[in-house]
């Protein structure tokens, strides 16, 4: 195997190092929580285009729900639109296994229609990983991608622990290059690859299988720079990068300085520097419009990853949802909880969903002062065995803990799950489905597309704001505040907030409520529309009983379910209840902020129904909260006497959700 490596080692010297740019997805999910539009990337794309790039990474990931939910775009018609106009340079997508774009897991029919058409609509490289290196969860998407013409990129999803060896690694490797991959990639999704690991990891992989390799980090910690010279100049052929305006911290190392570093060497990157130059420009702009304040970050190297592991994707997503559940100054508390509820699991990589599931459960111990007081349906699944093999063996005290007397299974996930295409779309209200792509988003995100769907089949002018609009003008708004804030102090002690608040935004108006609580303010009025409302000190802010105040969505940080969506010709949710909360003495509320559904999912009947007679312990609702799904139950015996809220509805912490006779 030596001689065969040393001979590997000298031809890769003599070609151009291929680098792929993750400016068009990793990079602004990393940074900016996802929130690049089309149409920004449409103004830059014939520049990107003609630079030079191995690849363009620009979608899957977390771009595919954030289309949808937060932009208002159709996701396929991104890829339609970049691959008209990136005409030199094979686009890339990050594929999650049998999670696809989602989640959850799907069945083998979804994700092969799944992956024929994002070939047909111009993705040509498909890295494909699973958050638990359980190749199990790979065999079908690529076999798919292989079916279907694409390049099939097969992935070592990259952390440490007692169990994550070099060894378990080229084991993990063989195994994938016995389904077929083209290449492989080393992801190193939160920075913690170390420049000596690098050059280990890659010289094994290199000494054992004969297929490419290529690195993708994070420069979170520091290390990612010197990781990606290390693992080059072991015989990795292939590293990502982002444009400079768009690099560092969470996101990947510059292009510029590592094609500096490289066209020094005996490697050579081919790329165009003028053009690098104008599209580092343009991001530079474009930054002041898309980055949320709250995935702002504080430090350009975060040391601490070396011991939480959050990924670069996560954490921008972590601050946003505690600071959406009025918890950002638990922030710290939370990443340490992380490294305890990643034990507790097994030590996943914390990728896509696993992060989710341990990040959430994690920020769900810290909220609730009681370790595993709640936990959210997805973790239950994960402790079950329902995403895969965990790395390391689950503590049999900790499964009965969380299952009871239930056996996780032992076999393929995707066994368990029957043909989902045939009878996917049945139930679909008549004229929301206009192509077959939308069938596969429908089957990725249920009431995102529904939502979605409905708002594009409306009028221009009859559409709801684009929420990512929305979180736009909050910000504006707290910048507003802290303005006012100051002139107040050298006038009257009151502040009109009429341009703060959007027309029937309510949740501007909860956000800049949240933003003066802590300005010592002698009044705070708001006018817009006919809502109004005034806040003074010493003094109760009034409450509307059957208009609850809708809190801002969460940034997707990505469930292990579809979750639960109206449907037309499906058993019907109860309507919400008029009447007052205050009556009840007897309650069940919310425990974070978040969404509210009174079905475990689409078409099924709801838990509770007013009239039904419930005992302490049942499940009564489900509230969806960073994107995971938690079953909120009755702490006492009673009688269902109201629902306040309907499917759909955003909620907040302490909202009375429903009252018991």
């Amino acid at each position: 195997m030596a001689d065969r490596s040393q001979k590997k080692e000298d031809a890769l010297h003599k070609l151009p190092l291929r680098i792929t740019d993750t400016t068009l997805r990793d990079a602004h999910q990393s940074l900016w929580a996802t929130r690049m539009r089309t149409s920004d990337i449409m103004e830059i794309i014939d520049t990107i285009d003609k630079a030079g790039y191995y690849s363009l990474e620009m979608w899957g990931g977390a771009t595919f729900d954030v289309c949808m939910r937060f932009l208002r775009e159709n996701p396929w018609e991104r890829l339609r639109e970049v691959k008209k106009r990136a005409t030199k340079t094979p686009l890339q997508m990050l594929l999650r296994g049998q999670n696809a774009v989602g989640y959850r897991n799907y069945s083998d029919d979804v994700i092969d229609k799944f992956v024929a058409l994002a070939c047909k609509n111009g993705i040509d490289i498909f890295r494909i990983f699973d958050a638990l290196n359980d190749t199990r969860n790979l065999e079908a998407a690529i076999k798919a991608v292989k079916k279907h013409g694409g390049h099939a990129q097969g992935t070592l999803a990259y952390t440490t622990s007692p169990v994550h060896t070099v060894e378990k690694y080229v084991e993990y490797a063989k195994e994938q290059v016995q389904l077929g991959v083209d290449s492989l990639c080393i992801k190193d999704m939160a920075g913690i690859l170390s420049p000596i690991m690098a050059e280990k990891l890659v010289s094994a992989l290199i000494k054992e299988v004969d297929v490419p390799i290529q690195l993708h980090a994070h420069a979170t910690s520091g290390m990612a720079t010197p990781t990606y010279v290390e693992g080059v100049r072991a015989g990795a052929g292939a590293i990502d990068c982002s444009i400079s305006s768009m690099a560092g911290f969470t996101s990947q190392p510059p292009v510029e300085t590592l094609a500096s570093i490289f066209n020094e060497t005996n490697y050579a990157t081919n790329l165009d520097f003028d053009a690098l130059a104008d599209i580092a420009a343009f991001f530079s702009k474009l930054k002041h419009k898309r980055a949320h304040k709250s995935t702002a970050m504080d430090s350009i190297i975060d040391p601490g990853i070396l011991v939480h592991q959050i990924p670069g994707g996560m954490i921008s997503n972590f601050r946003s949802q505690l600071d959406m559940q009025g918890a950002l100054d638990k922030l710290d508390d939370a990443l340490k909880e992380v490294t305890a509820v990643r034990k507790d699991l097994g030590y996943p990589p914390l990728v896509t969903p696993t992060s989710q599931i341990v990040g959430t459960q994690a920020v769900m111990n810290v909220l609730s002062g009681e370790r595993y007081s709640m936990v959210p349906n997805e973790v239950k699944e994960y402790v079950r065995g329902k995403y895969g093999r965990s790395p390391a063996p689950i503590d049999p005290e900790f499964i009965k803990k969380i299952l009871g007397d239930e056996k996780p299974i032992d076999h393929r996930p995707a066994d368990d799950i029957k043909p989902m295409l045939p009878t996917i779309a049945n139930d679909l209200e008549a004229g929301l489905i206009k192509e077959d792509e939308d069938v596969l988003s429908y089957a990725m995100f249920p009431e995102v597309a529904i939502e979605y769907f409905k708002w594009r089949n409306l009028p221009e002018e009859e559409r709801d704001p684009i929420p990512a609009d929305l979180e736009m003008e909050a910000d504006k708004s707290t910048e507003e505040v802290k303005i006012t804030d100051l002139a107040m102090k050298q006038g009257n002690g009151k502040a009109d907030t009429d341009q703060m608040v959007h027309t029937n935004d309510y949740t501007g108006i909860a956000h800049v409520i949240a933003q003066t609580a802590g300005l010592n303010l002698d009044e705070l009025s708001i006018r817009k529309g006919d809502f109004s409302i005034d806040i003074r000190a010493n003094g109760a802010a009034p409450r509307p009983s059957a208009q609850p105040q809708p809190a801002a969505a969460p940034s997707p940080v990505e469930p292990a379910q579809s979750s639960p969506a109206p449907q037309e010709t499906a058993p019907q949710a109860p309507a919400a209840s008029a009447g007052d909360a205050s009556a009840y003495d007897n309650t069940v509320t919310a425990p974070l902020v978040g969404t509210f559904y009174a079905a475990s999912e689409p078409g099924q009947p709801p838990f509770v129904k007013v009239g039904d007679s419930v005992k302490a312990g049942d499940t009564v609702c489900i509230v969806e909260a960073m994107k995971l799904f938690n079953e909120i139950k009755a702490t006492k015996d009673g009688i269902v006497g109201a629902i306040f809220y309907k499917d759909g509805d955003k909620v907040s912490k302490g909202d009375v959700l429903i009252g018991l006779k």
